[in-house]
């Protein structure tokens, strides 16, 4: 597909600042949206999802995936399940493990490159027989997971799902966790490195062998941490490993289903290799719009009340 043009969106000051597309959002908007149903689904290892189903009463299915240490409850989930409900669709938004108010059971974690929940999801909604058409929605990580899926074995993706999209997507991994080293993404590094290591010391009480707490005052950055705990514990043989084998960016050319990867330039997360710029040239299913603004998971625009360009982008890619 040919890339998509830049958008007219041009949100008003001070949101045209990278850093502050990404932090103000999630500090001064507010998304009242309680879920209908609220359910505890098994997966098939023997560990739990809790999953919000938001009805519009539709025959449509939206399954939305969240990024890195947020849940189901954060007001960019909460703000693109009610764009999509008011435009027809009914969204199931789903905790990752280890990110619900309860600990997972098994011993590993979400990470990066995991997509067997998301299909666990999808295939428990659409199981309920209401549904003829469905999509994924993702939120970087969410995003990696959602293209990652789509590409690594398009053959199990169940027929019925029609469209995609990746929001602010770490299309390749190990470059965006370099960046988020750099000193001027310390207030990222630092919030997602509190949230984790207090992650690791719930699962060490556990499986304390696994999650050894020695390992924790060396980690000052997400590289750190994914050497310390992330690659062991889910085989991978280092942080480079994991990174390689679970960036979505190799298996984008095997999509089948309509996709569209929405990114900023001003993305403080991102690098030039996380713009699948010559794979979007090469397919012919999968599209990228690169927005002049928008930060990471940001593109909002004053009043903070109203739909972000990203939701509305969303729902007209969705409905076409």
């Amino acid at each position: 597909m040919p890339l998509l043009q830049p958008p007219p969106y041009k949100p008003k000051f001070p949101l045209q600042s990278g850093h502050i597309q990404t932090i103000f959002p999630r500090l001064f908007r507010k998304v009242s949206l309680p879920p209908v149903i609220k359910r505890r689904i098994e997966t098939p290892d023997g560990d739990f999802l809790d999953i919000d189903w938001h009805l519009a009463s539709s025959s449509r299915l939206a399954v939305i995936a969240h990024g890195l240490e947020g849940n189901a409850r954060r007001p960019y989930v909460l703000g693109m399940a009610r764009a999509l409900v008011l435009a027809g669709w009914d969204c199931i938004t789903y905790n990752f493990r280890g990110c619900s108010r309860d600990m997972n059971r098994k011993p590993g974690m979400y990470h990066s490159g995991d997509t067997r929940d998301l299909h666990t999801v999808l295939e428990y909604g659409l199981d309920h027989g209401i549904y003829e058409d469905a999509a994924l929605v993702g939120f970087s990580m969410g995003g990696n997971h959602v293209l990652k899926y789509l590409g690594e074995n398009p053959d199990k993706v169940p027929a019925k799902v029609k469209r995609a999209i990746g929001i602010s997507v770490p299309c390749d991994l190990e470059a965006s966790a370099v960046r988020l080293c750099d000193r001027s993404n310390f207030i990222y590094t630092s919030y997602f490195l509190r949230s984790l290591k207090q992650k690791i010391k719930l699962k060490h009480k556990q499986f304390p062998d696994l999650y050894p707490l020695d390992k924790l005052p060396s980690i000052k950055n997400i590289v750190d941490f994914d050497n310390a705990y992330t690659a062991p514990i889910n085989g991978f043989a280092d942080a480079t490993d994991y990174y390689r084998r679970s960036s979505c960016n190799q298996y984008l050319k095997n999509i089948k289903v309509p996709s569209l990867v929405l990114s900023a330039k001003d993305d403080p997360f991102l690098t030039p290799e996380c713009y699948p710029i010559q794979e979007a040239e090469n397919s012919q299913v999968l599209s990228l719009q690169i927005t002049n603004f928008g930060g990471h998971v940001g593109f909002a625009d004053l009043p903070m009340e109203k739909q972000l360009w990203s939701e509305n982008r969303t729902v007209r890619f969705l409905n076409t």
